[in-house]
């Protein structure tokens, strides 16, 4: 993988299309229905959850996606029920869009890989300054960030760029009319200031009461939603090996030079220059291939016109402010980061690498894109890097190396000695610790381990009292046996009280703030006075800025929301309820304004291609939820209802 890596190309389009199709495939998994999972079959084998297009999609992957979910969002333990469908649909949806992406004789290359990692935060990790950070690096950078290893990281890669061709594909034909583009933006940039009046959840929350025989009465009613709601949790015991921590890890002058000898080639540095330019756009050519000659002539004629002002003494970095068409470089005077052979269109990099001496200009320079006027700010020969100079760089790579050979060995000894001997008696020969953990469900943090999936799984999958095994954890290895465990159980009235005590009040206060709002409404309506309203309904009356659908208020959130109802009043008009999560509010609309004509023509490229982007989201989601309800109806997807049924498996209704 390493010569793969370490061979720079130009990127391609389906680096970009990748990158926007894990956008569109996120939002397929969040807006598809997750009614799609209600019919189950029991098809499926024992342990697999669902089965896409012949792929076992495993109860176990299904509890470890939503376990990184949670974690990513923040969310506590007892909510798992809620994100599991989520990780399911996500699963589900994954798998059928690969298999469709391959029905239809899509692939992935090598080649595509390689230019998707030089780009963007890949490229910027990977390839600091254009230079390969090495194979352990690489290695410890997939396994640190994604919990990988680098053959499973490729293969995640290779999917994100499949489903950007199969997004390619569906999106492609998608168009949208002027008068859509001008209703939208027209839309998105009307203003609207308004007065509000606000109800919170806290506030109502110091009203609510409650008592032993309305908690106990909760409890009984919704008896079905704490059904084994105290997870099964395990005991175990464990020696953590942490390759850091162990003698003779320091890497020496010796090993640091060996590294060096042995990746000469990683050090080669390939000839760079470091440019700045100027372009001035011609149009794109039409459907026959002929572009406008008039423009493309005015556009040349602006070029030279620059081209003889800088050698006439004028400032190049001033002149690429105010006139270069390139976004990405005029702010900077048209400095461009340094690259190497294969970044650049080639009548561009030809230029630039012919250019000679600091200071040096280009003649006009004509690609696909115009005409560049470049200037060499420098320039650097191929070489390679002294030892001296990567000496800082190889150290932590040969330490994670030694460490890592050293966890290896000392792993498999003590596992094996550990199977004949005991945990004990192989700790105490190798002067290792033994811990004992207390009871744990699956998604705690152990002392020493951490959040470590894979420990789980593998403790969840072990039989209480079998021999020892091995798991891996984020800095090493875990040695384990468990030696007891707790099967999922519900819990009594008196054992969940404290819960049924937050849920019964959460839920008898977002009853009083959905009354109370509609009141509050009610009452503005009825007196004409938003202010006199919310002072008798003991609400916060505040007044807003002009804002836009995109935009943000204190206390209604996102615009594009339920508060989005401004945007349906005329002025001095008083809305009905608007309920944003913790907060129920009341608007009234105090003055409008419409964007102007000047301001769509003004923007109308950037609104069409948003709206076009709106679109293209669409019909991708379209998509994939005819294909899923599709698959299901063929069999292509079977779910296996008796496996989503046990202690440790998903309900779809999250009940």
């Amino acid at each position: 993988m390493i010569k793969f890596l370490q061979t720079p190309t130009k990127a391609k389009k389906v680096v970009l299309g990748a990158l926007l199709t894990v956008v569109a495939v996120m939002m397929v998994v969040t807006l598809i229905p997750g009614g799609f999972l209600d019919n189950l079959t029991n098809s499926a084998g024992k342990g697999v959850y669902v089965r896409v297009a012949g792929v076992d999609v495993t109860t176990v992957e299904v509890d470890r996606m939503a376990q990184q979910m949670a974690r990513q969002r923040n969310i506590p333990p007892e909510f798992m029920s809620f994100v599991r469908p989520q990780a399911a649909n996500q699963l589900v949806t994954k798998y059928a869009l690969l298999a469709e992406a391959r029905k239809m004789g899509l692939q992935t290359s090598d080649e595509e890989v390689r230019n998707f990692l030089h780009q963007g935060q890949f490229g910027e990790a990977l390839f600091p300054k254009g230079e390969f950070i090495g194979q352990q690096g690489y290695e410890n950078f997939v396994r640190n960030n994604f919990n990988l290893d680098v053959p499973q990281f490729e293969d995640l890669v290779k999917q994100e760029l499949l489903f950007g061709k199969l997004a390619a594909m569906v999106q492609g034909t998608v168009t949208v009319p002027e008068s859509q583009v001008k209703d939208d933006y027209i839309k998105q940039n009307r203003k609207v200031k308004f007065d509000y009046a606000v109800l919170t959840m806290p506030d109502i929350m110091k009203q609510v009461t409650v008592t032993d025989t309305e908690l106990k009465a909760f409890y009984d009613a919704h008896k079905q939603n704490y059904v084994n709601s105290i997870p099964e949790k395990r005991k175990a015991r464990y020696i953590v090996i942490n390759g850091a921590s162990l003698p003779g890890v320091a890497p020496t002058d010796a090993d640091l030079r060996q590294y060096y000898s042995q990746h000469g080639d990683q050090y080669k540095v390939p000839e760079r220059v470091h440019v700045r330019h100027i372009l001035i756009k011609t149009p794109t050519p039409g459907p026959d291939g002929k572009g406008d000659q008039k423009a493309d002539a005015a556009a040349k004629a602006k070029a030279d016109d620059l081209l003889k002002q800088i050698q006439n003494g004028a400032d190049f970095a001033e002149l690429a402010k105010k006139n270069s068409d390139d976004p990405g470089s005029a702010a900077k005077g048209g400095e461009l980061p340094p690259f190497q052979h294969g970044a650049m269109v080639p009548e561009f990099e030809q230029a630039a690498f012919g250019l000679q001496n600091k200071s040096q200009l280009s003649g006009l320079v004509k690609s696909q894109y115009g005409y560049h006027i470049l200037q060499l700010l420098d320039k650097q020969p191929a070489h390679t890097r002294s030892f001296e100079e990567v000496k800082s760089e190889i150290e932590p790579i040969v330490k994670q190396q030694k460490q890592t050979k050293a966890a290896d060995e000392l792993a498999r000894t003590l596992e094996s000695q550990a199977k004949v001997d005991g945990l004990d008696k192989a700790a105490a020969a190798r002067k290792q610790k033994v811990e004992t953990s207390d009871y744990f469900a699956n998604t705690d943090s152990l002392p020493g381990i951490g959040q470590a999936p894979d420990f789980m799984q593998a403790a969840f999958s072990a039989k209480p009292k079998s021999p020892p095994q091995l798991a891996r954890i984020p800095n090493g290895y875990a040695l384990f046996e468990v030696i007891d465990q707790q099967p999922a159980k519900t819990p009594t009235f008196e054992e969940a009280k404290t819960k049924v005590e937050q849920e019964f009040r959460d839920e008898r206060a977002r009853q009083m703030l959905d009354q109370k709002t509609q009141e509050l409404a009610d009452k503005a309506k009825a007196l004409h006075d938003l202010k006199k309203a919310a002072s008798e309904a003991g609400a916060q009356y505040k007044t807003s800025d002009f804002v836009t659908q995109q935009g943000q208020v204190p206390d209604l959130g996102a615009m594009s929301g339920p508060a989005s109802a401004a945007f349906t009043l005329s002025k001095d008009q008083i809305s009905g309820p608007i309920m944003t999560g913790r907060n129920g509010a009341v608007l009234e609309v105090v003055d409008q304004q419409e964007p102007s004509a000047e301001d769509f023509t003004k923007n109308k490229d950037v609104a069409r291609e948003q709206t076009l982007q709106q679109k293209r989201g669409q019909a991708f989601q379209l998509f994939a939820g005819n294909l899923i309800e599709a698959m299901e109806k063929d069999g292509r997807i079977k779910y296996n209802k008796a496996e989503q049924q046990q202690p440790g498996g998903l309900n779809p209704r999250g009940n």
